[in-house]
């Protein structure tokens, strides 16, 4: 059985998809941008962006009843992997912040442009136990 996730604590899907669908057992995320839901906002530096980003799939993984210890996998991107090192010191921070017991595999490419010019995209896949 699939069940369509939305949460007002993460933004609005901006084209013809869902925040996220869980599956039963995975619950996979739509890309989340930096886009503060109650705001519209967009952090200026990466490090924000990162973070914003972050608490868009919290937001989301916890609609689905779990939490941020049960994302095993994410994928990152970047306009800039040159700014790698400041998005992954935010990553670091998020997981250890939200007790997840190791890190979920991830995966970080630079892509050419991101919806909204933003720097950050992240998108996750959790597991539920």
């Amino acid at each position: 059985m699939t069940t369509i996730i939305h949460t007002n604590k993460a933004p609005a899907a901006i084209g013809p998809y869902v925040q996220a669908v869980d599956l039963g057992n995975l619950v996979f995320t739509s890309g989340q941008i930096p886009v503060n839901p109650a705001t519209g906002d967009v952090p200026a530096d990466i490090t924000a962006q990162a973070r914003q980003s972050l608490e868009n799939i919290k937001a989301i993984i916890e609609q689905a009843g779990l939490q941020v210890a049960d994302i095993v996998k994410t994928t990152v991107f970047v306009k800039d992997l040159n700014q790698f090192a400041v998005v992954n010191a935010e990553y670091e921070k998020f997981f250890k912040e939200n007790n997840h017991p190791n890190f979920p595999a991830r995966s970080c490419v630079e892509v050419a442009r991101l919806p909204k010019d933003v720097g950050i995209e992240i998108e996750a896949i959790a597991v539920r136990k």
